[in-house]
């Protein structure tokens, strides 16, 4: 059983400048991530795509197998990210000579996650004979209770109206937010569905106090919090 992890990062960043890079805790941001991937002890390779020569350097000082250059139609603001992944699972395979059972793709900033999140969500795949498994945190809104949206006069509606009047959040039907943590494919079923929900997935559910994607500095600053608290326990 062949495991390879991806982490594709591009250099440029609206929310956060250069936070690929930047120093948390006196480390790159995605040095993180590659930490984790290491210490899960589950990879035969690990390999970062990126546009960036400096994303490239510093994933080359940190020891990880490959470091593909990504495409720059892949690398816009407006690109999706499953076309970088495959290109580079199709890189990595190439120059390798090898093929993977198992596809996982780690995103660089998300750097709360622990080896043990990438284990179980490797394992959920294994055990369960799903295609793919997906991260999310249990939901603080519903879209059955407090989760709104306009319709096209301007008014306000639920989300996801239900049949039955739901008085209480806890009483309406568990939802889960995307983390975008931790992404784990069956090879075939990387390449064979272009949207996750295609395909038979799983869920593996982690705690919010793992779950912060850094999208603007506030997230940055609340990652770097929490990391710091781990450091002093």
């Amino acid at each position: 059983m062949k495991r390879l992890c991806t982490i594709c990062a591009r250099g440029g960043s609206k929310g956060v400048k250069g936070k690929n890079v930047r120093l948390l805790l006196g480390k790159p941001l995605i040095v993180h991530t590659i930490e984790a991937a290491k210490a899960s002890q589950l990879f035969d390779l690990i390999a970062v795509s990126s546009d960036s020569d400096a994303i490239l350097d510093v994933a080359r000082a940190a020891g990880c197998d490959y470091l593909i250059r990504r495409p720059d139609e892949m690398a816009t603001d407006q690109a999706g990210k499953l076309p970088a992944i495959r290109h580079c699972v199709a890189e990595v395979e190439r120059l390798s000579g090898q093929r993977f059972d198992t596809l996982v793709d780690l995103d660089a900033t998300s750097p709360l996650r622990i080896p043990e999140d990438i284990v179980n969500a490797v394992n959920l795949l294994d055990e369960s004979g799903a295609e793919v498994v997906i991260t999310a945190m249990p939901s603080r809104r519903s879209p059955y209770f407090n989760l709104v949206e306009l319709n096209e006069d301007g008014f306000v509606r639920l989300s996801k109206p239900s049949e039955k009047r739901i008085l209480r959040r806890q009483d309406a039907p568990q939802c889960f937010d995307m983390n975008a943590s931790i992404y784990v494919w069956r090879h075939d079923a990387m390449f064979a569905y272009d949207n996750i929900f295609e395909a038979a997935t799983r869920l593996y559910v982690m705690p919010e106090e793992r779950s912060i994607d850094i999208d603007s500095e506030l997230d940055f600053r609340f990652v770097e919090y929490v990391l710091q608290t781990r450091v002093e326990k």
